[in-house]
């Protein structure tokens, strides 16, 4: 038997092959669309995936404004920041940081589901949130994905 044929293959900055994608929120759940994104950022659903390295795709996500929450999770639900003063503590929720902009509450889900080190923080940088369905980029020929048909 060879045993070079099972050779294990790490992905590197050199070897990743990465891909600007567009995901439709209209109509969908928060939770369920972020953690998919989330999968997407990492490159979990890539064969080359490693966990050490960069190697997810580029996110648009378009119609922001028109995700769901369901029950009363729009009010109810608290989101904390911490300023490191004392008594520094502020709550948050979505409907709140939706006010301010949906891409504050995308991205506060979605940094919540990467990992809690520099490569998560980097990760951050490859999503970007749009309220319309229109975008400005054009420029990198993104492709329009189904997140439905994503496990």
């Amino acid at each position: 038997m060879d045993t070079l044929s099972y050779k294990t293959v790490s992905a590197n900055k050199a070897t990743v092959t990465k891909e600007w994608v567009v995901v439709d929120a209209e109509g969908q759940q928060l939770g369920r669309i972020c953690s998919k994104v989330a999968k997407l950022l990492r490159g979990k659903y890539k064969p080359n995936y490693t966990p050490h390295v960069d190697c997810g795709d580029n996110v648009i996500i378009i119609n922001a404004d028109k995700v769901q929450l369901s029950g009363k999770k729009w009010t109810d639900r608290i989101y904390l920041r911490y300023t490191l003063y004392p008594g520094g503590q502020r709550a948050f929720t979505p409907e709140s940081l939706m006010k301010k902009g949906a891409d504050r509450l995308f991205l506060k889900v979605i940094k919540g589901m990467l990992p809690k080190n520099k490569l998560g923080r980097k990760l951050l940088g490859n999503v970007r949130v749009f309220e319309g369905s229109e975008h400005n980029m054009e420029a990198q020929s993104p492709r329009v994905i189904d997140i439905n048909k994503l496990k």
